[in-house]
């Protein structure tokens, strides 16, 4: 492909991703399986591009004036010291010239963005950002902005992290252990993550891909053999995979979504990891659970706001209703999710979000519907659990950020059903 070609690809691609929900990695794979021709560097140079554009696409938009993919990509190109006007030729397969507005527009482009700009974040956003960092926003966001290291679980029913650790690096891996997470490796190059995708070590359930900060809210689930858990939103299982090598395959975790697919999805995964505690169920208006649960997890549908490194198409796609949607629907799983908790258990709810509208306030609005509900310390837990120190982040809940804890974003926060709701627990309970 020739370097307009190239360009008028990366526009395509953006012009499709607003039509759509699919990842924005997984509709470049797409698009380039129906292109055979292009090449590993034509792949790799439209790929950056449109990463680029999404990851700065409300300065890009400031600067233009402009929000149209074509309109991105012009001031991407210009910002970087490019030549518009070879690129944008009009010849087979480049973009059509520039038009009178967009020459105006390329020649003027605007600095001193506002802050919702240079912090590449929704300008709705600002107030709530804001509450959660304070004068740290925009290093926060800049944190946000930096390309995701690849996190794996070592799935210990099947291998011990140490020998997992050694045979990456055997294999020519730059993989460490993640500094909190006792059973994490780390590779710094998210490019890694299709070759290791491939591979027999991972055929075979020695690991699972898991940020580091999914890994540690999993810990402060306190799974532990013979306990009856349930994974209230469990999607493809990630974390239901990882509670129950905590469990030993000893007890019951019930996994529950409500999409067919992902639950079929979990299955296969947990065959492959060697999990068989593992019962799936549908999850709909009308589906009564039977029983009580030790622990019911809830890893809500939210923002996404926390993965924005993995996926900053997420940035520009929510808005005032869809984060509306979201909290609405956490209240109403959370106090589904209590009212399958035995007394004494716990209730674990978990975001990928770094907004305090779907954390902190919703525990806050969470406890005052529910009385019989308090508080557990997740510093306390994590002592009690792994014995080793804390991670940054860790308190009365844990709230992990790029910039804090080096993870996703992400949010815990535990809650033990009591009905004197003092806070006080059994001395087993930790």
């Amino acid at each position: 492909m020739r370097p307009a070609a190239r360009i008028q690809a990366a526009i395509d691609i953006l012009t499709a991703l607003e039509k759509t929900d699919q990842p924005a990695d997984r509709l470049i794979r797409d698009y380039f399986r129906a292109r055979r021709y292009a090449g590993s560097k034509d792949r790799a140079a439209v790929a950056e591009r449109v990463f680029d554009v999404l990851r700065h696409r409300f300065s890009l938009a400031w600067a233009i004036q402009d929000d149209t993919p074509r309109a991105l990509v012009l001031a991407s190109i210009v910002q970087e010291g490019g030549d518009p006007d070879t690129l944008f030729s009009g010849e087979a397969y480049a973009p059509p010239v520039l038009t009178d507005d967009e020459e105006k527009r390329r020649k003027a482009l605007r600095g001193d963005p506002p802050l919702h700009a240079e912090g590449e974040f929704p300008e709705f956003l600002t107030p709530e950002l804001s509450r959660a960092f304070g004068d740290k926003v925009l290093r926060e966001m800049a944190a946000l902005q930096a390309r995701a290291p690849v996190d794996l679980r070592v799935n210990t029913l099947r291998r011990e992290r140490g020998e997992v650790l050694a045979a990456l690096v055997a294999q020519g891996f730059a993989a460490e252990a993640t500094p909190f997470a006792p059973n994490g490796i780390r590779i710094a190059s998210g490019e890694a993550s299709s070759s290791l995708g491939r591979g027999a070590m991972f055929e075979s359930g020695a690991f699972e891909f898991q940020d580091e900060a999914a890994q540690i809210a999993a810990l402060l689930c306190r799974a532990r053999p013979g306990m009856r858990v349930l994974d209230l939103a469990a999607g493809a299982g990630g974390k239901t995979l990882a509670l129950a090598a905590a469990m030993r395959n000893q007890g019951e975790i019930v996994a529950c979504d409500i999409r067919q697919p992902a639950l079929q999805a979990l299955a296969a995964r947990a065959a492959r990891a060697g999990a068989t505690n593992i019962r799936t169920h549908l999850l709909d208006d009308n589906m009564p659970l039977e029983g009580k649960f030790d622990a019911v997890l809830l890893d809500a549908p939210c923002s996404g706001s926390g993965t924005w490194r993995r996926q900053p198409e997420l940035r520009w796609k929510l808005t005032p209703k869809i984060l509306a949607q979201r909290i609405a629907l956490q209240d109403e799983l959370l106090d589904r999710a209590a009212a399958l908790v035995k007394p004494g258990g716990r209730l674990i709810y978990a975001t990928c979000s770094i907004l305090p509208s779907e954390n902190q306030d919703r525990v806050a609005a969470f406890l005052r519907r529910n009385p019989r509900f308090a508080p557990r310390s997740a510093a306390e837990v994590w002592a009690h659990e792994t014995g080793t120190p804390q991670p940054p982040g860790m308190a009365d809940d844990f709230r992990a950020t790029p910039r804090i804890t080096g993870t996703d974003g992400f949010y815990t926060a535990i809650l033990i059903h009591t009905p004197a709701a003092s806070g006080a627990l059994d001395k087993g309970e930790g």
